[in-house]
């Protein structure tokens, strides 16, 4: 085969089609415009004009979560790289495969504060994977295949390649080969748990009487949750997800507690305190799950299987550390549980159930709030994330932004699928969900793709709306209005003794609906619990329209149950007036 010569520009969108890349998010500028002209003669890779640099990589880590393929994102050098950055953290806190590629200024210019000049890789540093800084158009086809290599395998993460103008001129040619595979010395992940860690494992699994299964956004990550539910079932254990884990485990199955942690259920949190082994997958013991570390499951075995040797023992001091990948760990430990399959009698684990559903009974979530109409006449966020689980049929890609309305459709809506539930976990970042849900409906264009918002998070990265409109995307906007920043008047009501300094909003908020429109979006606007249900299935069923619901929520309302900090996962506030340590 002839061997062409391109220039730097053109071998990097050459390189992005090797890599199978077929969608970039991105905004051009100076530094930026001989890739964006490399990107305009070619027809393989499309490109979507996001109206801000965060929602380009927000809306490439949504498409990244949702479809399991490395998310890709162009931007200019000074402000447009550093637009990047809290959608690189975001990416990062969560482990999602996100790659950013920044225009910069010439090379013989970086260090001279010239005109939009930015230490892309410096600032950039603590929040991604890896980076690349390009010096030579020759270097660009290996560093993409490192670059993907590295943010696709082992933990995921973010990699930046920044890439100075001068070597994307279009003037300046090479023979272009693209490197088949890649080998990085000193990056070398491992997948396979060691044998006797694993057998130790199962040592411990069948001695168990009060087990538990917790895991979290790394069985997602790598595809496991089939061998998660098998596992699960060939055991009978209970399972409990994180935050970021809903979906790997069938959130409608009997066996499923629910999601764990601050805002976790109360079944959940009881079980973690009281069990005897804890077998912890893809998850990494953080604070919003352990509470307070040196309280937390005291009297538990733990199994820990992680790709990230680093997170072992990092938190909470484990039994058995598996380093290795969340698929094959568990391939590994059912064939090791096969094989001793006689050892095992799961009746034992009938006292425990009994306990799990007596916790259940006594405390669980009410998910029949809508057969209810609310006795102050106010709509309850919990019922707007019920019909939305009603109407769409428990089938709906969820986007979230971060508050209150992201918890209760963390507890609300039931996730049987993974990689369907979307939010930004770790970082907690305001402005995600818009942005990703337009990265999860353009993976799936057909999918019904619902963001739930509040309007403090929607203003964020509310211009996204056009981005929406020039590309047909209809994303229903289910925005749960209680006119204050939810979850910060949530704590100044708890700990702070009802003073809400800064979080309420007054009567400075836009008309939603209007705004929607001035978009060439529909909006409605919902205030009485009796036109919910007739508003919800009109949003869904406007499938070619992006509809802005705008639901007037009661303002009063908390997240429940919540964890009391400094103390074990027993201790929760139950409602406003009823907790479980006193």
């Amino acid at each position: 085969m002839a061997i062409e010569k391109l220039s730097g520009s053109e071998a990097l969108m050459r390189s992005l089609k090797e890599e199978g890349v077929e969608l970039v998010f991105g905004y051009p500028g100076g530094a930026s415009l001989h890739i964006y002209d490399a990107l305009f003669n070619q027809e393989d890779v499309e490109h979507i004009l996001v109206r801000h640099e965060q929602g380009a990589v927000h809306a490439a880590d949504g498409y990244a979560r949702a479809c399991g393929k490395p998310g890709v994102v162009f931007v200019t050098s000074g402000p447009g790289a550093t637009n990047a950055i809290t959608g690189l953290a975001t990416a990062y806190m969560d482990s999602i495969p996100v790659i950013v590629i920044s225009g910069q200024v010439k090379a013989h210019l970086i260090g001279t504060d010239s005109f939009q000049e930015t230490d892309m890789i410096g600032v950039s540093r603590p929040i991604v994977k890896h980076s690349f800084l390009a010096q030579r158009a020759e270097d660009i086809p290996e560093i993409v295949k490192k670059a993907f290599h590295i943010a696709t395998t082992g933990r995921p993460g973010p990699v930046v390649i920044d890439i100075p103008k001068n070597v994307s001129d279009p003037s300046y040619t090479f023979n272009f080969i693209y490197p088949e595979e890649v080998d990085i010395r000193s990056y070398k992940p491992v997948k396979e748990g060691h044998s006797g860690q694993i057998r130790k494992a199962a040592k411990l699994i069948l001695k168990s009487e009060k087990p538990v299964i917790y895991s979290g956004g790394g069985v997602i990550q790598d595809e496991a949750s089939e061998e998660l539910t098998k596992l699960a079932k060939m055991l009978n254990f209970p399972v409990t997800n994180t935050l970021m884990g809903l979906g790997a485990y069938p959130g409608t199955d009997k066996q499923f507690l629910g999601m764990l942690g601050m805002h976790g259920t109360y079944q959940a949190n009881m079980v973690m305190h009281e069990c005897d082994l804890i077998v912890a997958i893809g998850a990494r013991f953080d604070d919003r799950i352990t509470n307070e570390p040196n309280k937390f499951s005291l009297n538990s075995k733990k199994i820990h299987i992680d790709i990230d040797p680093a997170s072992l023992s990092k938190i909470i001091d484990v039994d058995v550390p598996v380093v290795g990948s969340a698929k094959t760990c568990l391939n590994q430990l059912i064939k090791e549980l096969e094989r001793r399959a006689t050892d095992y009698d799961s009746s034992k684990l009938d006292p425990w159930w009994k306990q799990i559903e007596a916790w259940r009974d006594s405390h669980g979530l009410n998910h029949s709030m809508l057969d209810t109409p609310p006795k102050n006449g106010k709509i309850l966020p919990q019922q707007v994330i019920q019909s939305l689980y009603k109407e769409s049929e428990g089938k709906a890609y969820v986007t979230s932004d971060v508050g209150q309305h992201q918890m209760f459709a963390a507890q609300y809506y039931h996730f049987d699928n993974p990689r369907q539930w979307i939010n930004s976990g770790g970082l907690g970042t305001m402005g995600f969900g818009l942005p990703a849900a337009m990265g999860v409906q353009l993976a799936f264009p057909d999918a019904d793709v619902a963001c739930v918002t509040g309007e403090g998070s929607i203003q964020m990265c509310i211009q996204e709306l056009s981005t929406c409109l020039q590309y047909g995307l209809p994303i229903k906007i289910i925005n749960l209005n209680n006119s204050a920043l939810g979850m910060v008047k949530q704590w100044q009501d708890m700990q702070y003794g009802g003073r809400h300094s800064q979080s309420t909003y007054g009567e400075s908020l836009p008309d939603f609906v209007k705004l929607s429109e001035s978009y060439g979006h529909v909006g409605i606007k919902v205030e009485d619990f009796s036109d919910l249900e007739a508003a919800m299935k009109e949003c869904l069923s406007l499938k070619d329209k992006l509809v802005f619901l705008d639901v007037v929520v009661d303002e009063k309302e908390h997240v429940y149950p919540m964890l009391e900090a400094g103390m074990e996962m027993s201790a929760m506030w139950l409602d406003k007036d009823k907790k479980t340590w006193e």
